[in-house]
């Protein structure tokens, strides 16, 4: 191959890595220059496969980059919505200066491992507000025990923390069955959800909780919203910890 053909091809390779356009004399190879062309570049990826983590780990980190900066625009035009909804519930400090947002999923198992993350951080700092916001996406019993937690929720506002923990934190599958069962060992009767149910049957919030899940870029739990950053997944008390001290610091949750 000729000097010139392996200039072409070392921008062909620069270009598949930077997911750039190939020049215009590239493109206006004949065949078989682009037939030798290619057989280089398969020749230098064989030989050097690692260029393809580090093509693979450049493209997750523009996506990563280019998800938060649509979640960003997303935080800045929901901010009632997602901290102030009148559908979620408030634990912690309800004045507290740094908000946690938690959208969640009654059977959702990363959500039960992260109940506790949610108690630490909590416990440890009495000025955090923790939002938890109920998103149904894990099939039809999901969205029964939602549908009567909301219920719950409606009639007995100071005891939700105790139905959350006792139904996220329970082994079984959250079921419509369940959830009456947490609830009525708390005080409120299966007649009393049932009227409630039938009277609202809480579609706006579930309607609210998935649009901005869309716009967030959600797609499964939990994931969490901390001033202008949407957070994706399990990610364990200690990171959260981490972006609320820096929200105190900076203003921002990486300083």
């Amino acid at each position: 191959m000729t000097l010139k053909k392996k200039m072409i091809a070392a921008g062909a390779l620069i270009a598949l890595a930077g997911g750039i356009a190939l020049p215009q004399s590239a493109a206006a190879l004949d065949a078989k220059q682009k037939e030798e062309i290619g057989a280089y570049i398969k020749e230098y990826l064989l030989a050097n496969p690692e260029i393809m983590l580090e093509v693979q780990e450049a493209l997750s980190a523009k996506q990563r980059a280019k998800q938060q900066e649509a979640s960003q625009a997303a935080i800045a035009n929901n901010k009632e919505a997602i901290f102030n909804s009148a559908y979620d519930t408030t634990l912690g400090n309800p004045k507290g200066d740094i908000t946690i947002v938690e959208f969640f999923d009654y059977n959702c198992g990363y959500c039960k491992r992260a109940l506790s993350d949610m108690d630490e951080i909590l416990a440890k700092d009495k000025n955090v507000r923790f939002v938890l916001k109920e998103l149904p996406i894990l099939g039809p019993d999901s969205l029964a025990a939602h549908k009567v937690s909301a219920a719950f929720r409606v009639l007995a506002p100071e005891k939700y923390g105790d139905f959350h923990r006792a139904l996220l934190g329970a082994e079984e599958r959250a079921t419509e069955e369940t959830a009456i069962a947490v609830a009525a060992k708390l005080g409120v009767t299966e007649e009393q959800l049932r009227a409630k149910m039938e009277d609202d049957p809480n579609d706006a919030s579930m309607r609210e909780a998935y649009m901005l899940a869309n716009d967030l870029g959600i797609t499964g739990t939990p994931s969490y919203v901390i001033g202008n950053e949407a957070v994706y997944g399990a990610v364990g008390a200690a990171e959260l910890t981490g972006k609320v001290a820096n929200l105190r610091e900076c203003g921002k949750t990486a300083c």
